[in-house]
Order: C-alpha cells, then sequence, then structure tokens
C-alpha cells in the first residue's frame, strides 16, 4: 500500500511523524523511531524564555552595574528546569541530523516577535529541514483584544519566514474566535504547515497547600475530534500543509485525521507509553485497513470526508449539533 505523503515540501514514506517532546532527546531512541519507519521527526521545543535568561544572564555578567539588576533573572524559570539550554539544543539538533536519514524538524515556542532573536537562524545552520513555531500564548490581560493576540503570533511568523528559507508550520491553539480566518491570514503570511492543537497544561490547585500544581496528562483519542472537526474545515481552503497532533493513538485515529485532511499525524503520548516500536504497528494498521476497503492509496483517502464541498460547513456543523441535542436520550447514559 502506498502511504506516501508531502508534508511541508518534505516527501514521506507515510504520515505518522513522532511530535516534539522527550522522544529525541536520546540519540539511541531517535534511531530506534527511525528504524521503528518514522519518517520524520519533531524535537522537543526551545523555549524563547530559555534563550531570554541566556542573554540577560550574559548582559548582568559582563555589565558593571549588573548586580543591581540580578533579580531580574528571577522572573525566568531556572535552567535546572529545561533539559537542553539555547546552545546545547542546537548541538543537540546537529548530533540527530548526523545520526539518522530522515528529516529533522526543529521546534521554537513562544508568544511574540522578536522573542527567538536569531535562534530560527542558527537552527537552519544547525542542519534542520523545517522548523515548528509553536505559538503557546494564553492572554490574560481584559484590554488585550483578540485582534491584538493574532497580529503578535502573525508578526512572528512573518519575522522567521524573512530570516529563514526552511519550510516553518505554525502551532496553534483551539481558543481563537475565528480559526478559519486566522489559519487563513496564517496562510497568507507564508506559513508552511499549520499544526492543530497545541495543548494548553491545565493547573490543578492543591487546598491544603494553597498552591497552584502543574498537571501533566498525555492526550487520549478523546480529544482528537476537536482536531477533526478543524482539519475538516480548512482542508482544501489554505495552501499550507497541515497536521494533527493530540488524540492520535491508533490507526483508526490516523486514518480519521488523513480523511479529514491530513497531510501529517504527529504522534507523541501513545509513543510514550508504549515505546518507539509501536510506531510500526500503526502504520500497519493504516495500510491494512486501506487495503481492506479498497483504497489504492493513502493520498486517496486523504480529504475524502473534509468539508470542501459543502456551502456553508458552519450549518453543517450547526445541524449536527442539534441532531445530537435532540437525538439524546436518558437510556443512553451510561451507568
Amino acid at each position: 500500500m502506498d502511504l506516501t505523503t508531502t508534508y511541508l515540501g518534505l516527501t514521506l514514506a507515510h504520515p505518522l511523524v513522532p511530535g516534539a517532546s522527550p522522544l529525541a532527546d536520546d540519540l539511541d531512541t531517535v534511531r530506534r523511531l527511525e528504524d521503528a519507519g518514522a519518517p520524520a521527526l519533531v524535537l522537543r521545543s526551545l523555549f524563547a524564555e530559555q534563550i531570554a535568561r541566556e542573554e540577560l544572564s550574559a548582559y548582568l555578567h559582563l555589565d558593571r552595574r549588573g548586580e543591581s539588576f540580578a533579580e531580574a533573572l528571577s522572573y525566568f524559570p531556572s535552567p535546572e528546569r529545561f533539559v537542553m539550554g539555547p546552545e546545547e539544543y542546537l548541538a543537540h539538533l546537529a548530533h540527530v541530523k548526523a545520526a539518522v536519514r530522515i528529516p529533522v524538524i526543529a521546534s521554537l515556542n513562544g508568544t511574540r516577535p522578536g522573542s527567538w532573536r536569531d535562534y530560527p537562524r542558527a537552527i537552519e545552520q544547525a542542519g534542520a529541514d523545517a522548523l515548528e513555531l509553536n505559538i503557546y500564548h494564553l492572554p490574560t490581560d481584559p484590554d488585550f483584544t483578540g485582534d491584538e493576540v493574532e497580529e503578535l503570533a502573525l508578526q512572528a511568523v512573518r519575522e522567521v519566514k524573512r530570516s529563514i528559507r526552511i519550510p516553518v508550520a505554525v502551532k496553534i491553539s483551539p481558543f481563537f474566535s475565528a480559526l478559519a480566518h486566522f489559519a487563513a491570514r496564517l496562510d497568507a503570511t507564508g506559513a508552511d504547515g499549520i499544526v492543530l492543537f497545541n495543548r494548553f497544561y491545565q493547573p490543578d490547585i492543591d487546598p491544603e497547600q494553597l498552591s497552584v500544581v502543574p498537571s501533566l496528562q498525555l492526550s487520549r483519542s478523546s480529544e482528537l475530534p476537536l482536531r477533526l472537526r478543524w482539519l475538516a474545515i480548512l482542508s482544501g481552503r489554505v495552501r499550507a500543509s497541515l497536521a494533527a497532533t493530540g488524540g492520535v493513538h491508533d490507526g483508526a485515529d490516523a486514518i480519521k485525521a488523513v480523511m479529514a485532511g491530513a497531510h501529517a499525524v504527529q504522534m507523541v503520548s501513545a509513543l510514550l507509553a508504549r515505546g518507539p516500536d509501536y510506531l510500526t504497528r500503526v502504520r500497519d494498521d493504516m495500510a491494512r485497513w486501506l487495503e481492506e476497503h479498497e483504497y489504492d492509496s493513502l493520498a486517496q483517502a486523504r480529504g475524502s470526508m473534509n468539508l470542501q464541498g459543502c456551502p456553508d460547513p458552519a450549518a453543517y456543523e450547526r445541524a449536527n449539533y442539534m441532531t445530537i441535542l435532540q437525538g439524546w436520550t436518558g437510556s443512553q447514559a451510561r451507568p
């Protein structure tokens, strides 16, 4: 079965790409992912805060008045909280590139233009085949408008696109007020790919200690429908490649994402839980399903369930919403 796909201009043997995570921290695991058939991989993110901390620290050490402003460093997470510093990240990227033959996609996580300084260019020079911009911004200021949130993200994309030649994917959250319009603006800005969606990790509260507790939970297949909805809406309406991330745990999940319009399907939680070799099983399950349903290739299935042929996708969604609510009965509730 031909599972070939094109993502960010890269020809991949199949769409299952290990996403940004600790999976690529270790070279042995990276090689295991390649042996399991990974057609490309995404490194964990380098955070804008890491870059800012390193540059501020260097300034404070060089400036003779630096001790007067040393408390400024307390606003940034301590270096021990990060697996790799900026320079270590670049070195690791070069080592991963030398260790495998598949494309390596670097990742930068930030909120606004200028936050990454010259690192996109440094990442390109270190050998990255593409760059994923993780726009992770939770606007809490009530005076900060939706238009301003979008414009900050678009400026960041323009800035990075001007500085490098490798493809740039933009990883976004589902919380933009007019997501289809924002995706179209990203497309017009020159984004080569759009990754749906970033997962905002929700904090918990410890009422005994009166503290906010960081909380990390692996994704579940139940998170996939949100991705499917927006893949189906955007498929065929934007030039950029589309990738799903979050909620893909087996071959059926991956097939759904492709049918909705995904060119690539990123996997993290399932591989963290089951190991790199699980990727082979998911790929084989995809191929088996396509053969059993008499598809000639993955390309034939891609976008076959998108909403491009629907004149008003919003009406389609609302009709399903009404049907589900009106058709529900108490007998459907699980004990």
